[in-house]
């Protein structure tokens, strides 16, 4: 079972990669928070790991950066695979 500091790496692991895609593609924060319909600040916390997103919110990002889950989550969490 995780404990909570991994949980914490993880989302900080996620938002780091959600913001590298973001920056990509070329979007700002507000370009990517319109086209998820979710809240600007809440992407922020996101990207800053302050936030633990539920699966639904990972979907809208995901479709809203025209990647897969599987893109999405590429290299977060593999170092805590054993």
């Amino acid at each position: 079972m995780k404990n909570n500091e991994e949980i914490i790496d993880t989302a900080y692991e996620l938002g780091k990669r959600i913001q590298y895609l973001r920056l990509q593609k070329k979007m700002s924060q507000e370009d990517l928070a319109l086209e998820c319909n979710i809240n600007k600040n809440y992407l922020s916390d996101l990207e800053r790991g302050s936030r633990n997103p539920t699966i639904k919110i990972v979907a809208k990002i995901a479709r809203g950066l025209g990647i897969s889950l599987s893109e999405l989550f590429k290299g977060v969490g593999i170092n805590e695979i054993n």
